[in-house]
């Protein structure tokens, strides 16, 4: 038995005298995986376009969302370089960020966000976003979001149409380095209202605005304990 990918499909071809096709259909996402009767969360591999697949971790408890940053225990380090963040990090399993790049494919559909957000004492809020696209690596990857529900709080609205930074590539509005001066990596403005990908700090902390954030939740001198940012497509 021999294994050939073809465009989206697996085709499974027998050896022996007579040739048997099968064709098992890659999905182009998790709520795809999900209407193919996956309902299990865990790691899946997607295709979305004509480049090669890839693995993602898929929540299948709403439909079927891909995950595309987890925040859980601080045991990856998220004060990284540009090219990190447009590869992407981590294990998918624990803390990760997808990349980019891999973000960009998902999100030239329609596509909707939710962030999950809890703190160190057990209070969990989220944050629903109607659309959410990231550009292309020619747009510094620049963010488009709109359409806030939930009850976080309204804290990535002040970041749209903003391109992403790093300590090492600095496209923020800020005559400083937000990255730099917050530890982290983000579509900053001037500068943040979130910070996700900033520094695991534990709760409340004496420093200013560079852990991981999100104002209207615990404000600027509090760092979050998890938080998951997933997508689907509509």
């Amino acid at each position: 038995m021999a294994l050939l990918l073809l465009g989206s499909f697996i085709v499974l071809i027998s050896t022996a005298n007579a040739v048997e096709e099968t064709k098992i259909c890659i999905p182009c996402d998790c709520k795809e995986a999900y209407q193919q009767g996956k309902t299990c969360s865990g790691v899946y591999t997607i295709k979305p376009d004509e480049l090669p697949a890839f693995e993602v971790y898929c929540d299948m408890s709403n439909g079927g969302w891909t995950v595309f940053q987890r925040r859980m225990d601080g045991t990856v380090n998220f004060y990284r370089s540009w090219a990190d963040y447009t590869k992407g990090f981590g294990d998918l399993n624990g803390e990760f960020w997808l990349g980019l790049n891999k973000v960009n494919r998902l999100t030239k559909s329609s596509t909707s966000l939710r962030v999950d957000l809890e703190d160190f004492e057990g209070n969990k809020k989220y944050a629903t976003y109607n659309s959410f696209q990231v550009g292309n690596a020619v747009t510094k990857y620049t963010l488009r979001v709109s359409g806030y529900g939930g009850n976080a709080g309204d804290d990535l609205s002040y970041h749209d149409g903003m391109k992403f930074s790093t300590y090492n590539q600095d496209n923020d509005m800020h005559s400083t380095n937000c990255a730099a001066t917050y530890k982290g990596a983000w579509w900053y403005n001037r500068c943040h209202n979130s910070n996700l990908n900033g520094l695991y700090l534990v709760g409340s902390h004496t420093s200013y605005a560079n852990g991981i954030h999100w104002y209207h939740f615990k404000k600027h001198h509090y760092s979050l304990k998890t938080t998951e940012m997933k997508i689907r497509r509509k």
